[in-house]
């Protein structure tokens, strides 16, 4: 495994982070267990260091599921990253509510990385205003967290106004290679790094949208004459770039583990060729031209009022035009949502649309969904 530092903290950290927002699931939609401490702790054991994770996940069961998968001595290997829900912030005093709770959830004494969670205008407003920078300043001071830092899904202006307002030791971004102008982007990279801030990638592939390949798509990467899959491509363009220190992956088998660890020890910054870096060019061109809905199945819109798998809905439309078969996607979406979730029981009421980082007009596009699939 390969390690990166960060400017204002003193750990060497796994250049390839767990994130525990896309664990395997029992039929019933909750995490399992035994292959998601099999995950963990096949990571652990191959040099990751970094778990990230968050009072949403899996419906708040991610936390939780962590803290007993770092018991029995693996705790103390490792760095757990967590964050705040700050939409659910109505006062001063629900920040040390929700940080104890984290703790107890996470069997630990400390967060070694916490942070606000997804900031945009309007929830960075509030917990402003509501003392924030006064409650990391207490939290680390007491021992609780060791570093803050904070997520981001909003324009490029707001980040700096962050990055300003408390002296940060990291920050989490959206970052791929479809993803250089999006949110933060690039520019927000660099600034982060130009002013002392770690940067935590996620999203390195788009929710694994970057994984799916058409003929044409695999016709380009051919051409480069490296030996690379979508998804080492992928990670490595990430890699490529020194300002990032970790990037985090959200993994669901332990076969995904094992690829990804494998990629990670030979994830090298500025090694990309010119040559290679215009491919990406190529590859991008493509995907514009066939992706409808830019959804990430991040599932922060989840739960649906409606019962609706928002993500699942979006991700088989999309796959209908990447992959250049409706028919295929069509047959998919109904087995899918044969026994509900489909994108027609939309109760039109929006509540989806005031959770969605990526800030898809979601309602609009169900009905787009309905339209190609007939329901």
């Amino acid at each position: 495994m390969r390690y990166r530092t960060m400017k204002k903290a003193d750990d060497k950290l796994s250049i390839l982070g767990f994130g525990c927002m896309r664990l395997p699931q029992t039929p019933d939609y909750h995490i399992d267990e035994e292959k998601a401490t099999e995950m963990v702790r096949y990571a652990i054991s191959r040099g990751v260091n970094y778990f990230d994770t968050a009072y949403v996940y899996h419906h708040g069961e991610s936390e939780p599921f962590l803290g007993r998968a770092l018991s029995g001595g693996y705790r103390e290997k490792v760095n757990i990253a967590t964050k705040m829900p700050v939409w659910s912030v109505e006062e001063r005093g629900d920040m040390d509510r929700f940080l104890t709770e984290q703790l107890e959830r996470l069997d630990t004494d400390h967060i070694d990385f916490y942070l606000l969670h997804g900031l945009m205008k309007r929830t960075w407003d509030r917990v402003l205003d509501l003392d924030v920078t006064g409650f990391l300043d207490e939290a680390i001071a007491d021992g609780r967290i060791r570093y803050a830092g904070f997520s981001f899904h909003d324009n490029p202006r707001l980040f700096e106004e962050i990055v300003h307002s408390y002296s940060w030791t990291f920050c989490q971004v959206q970052y791929n290679y479809m993803d250089e102008e999006y949110q933060a982007g690039t520019e927000g990279v660099c600034y982060a790094h130009e002013h002392g801030l770690g940067v935590i990638a996620m999203e390195p592939l788009r929710g694994g949208m970057l994984t799916n390949q058409s003929g044409a798509l695999k016709k380009i990467w051919a051409e480069t004459g490296v030996s690379r899959t979508p998804v080492e491509w992928g990670l490595q363009w990430v890699w490529d770039h020194p300002e990032i220190t970790v990037v985090l992956s959200g993994m669901s088998t332990v076969g995904q583990v094992k690829e990804n660890i494998r990629y990670a020890n030979h994830g090298t910054a500025s090694i990309l060729t010119k040559e290679e870096l215009a491919t990406f060019g190529k590859i991008k061109s493509v995907y514009r031209e066939k992706m409808k809905i830019p959804c990430t199945k991040c599932g922060y819109c989840l739960p649906c009022p409606g019962g609706i798998a928002i993500p699942d809905c979006f991700s088989m439309y999309n796959d209908a035009f990447i992959y250049d078969n409706v028919a295929n996607a069509k047959q998919v979406y109904n087995d899918v949502t044969g026994s509900g979730g489909a994108a027609s029981s939309c109760q039109d009421c929006g509540v989806c649309e005031n959770f969605c980082p990526q800030q898809i007009p979601i309602r609009r596009c169900l009905r787009d969904v309905v339209q190609l699939f007939g329901r």
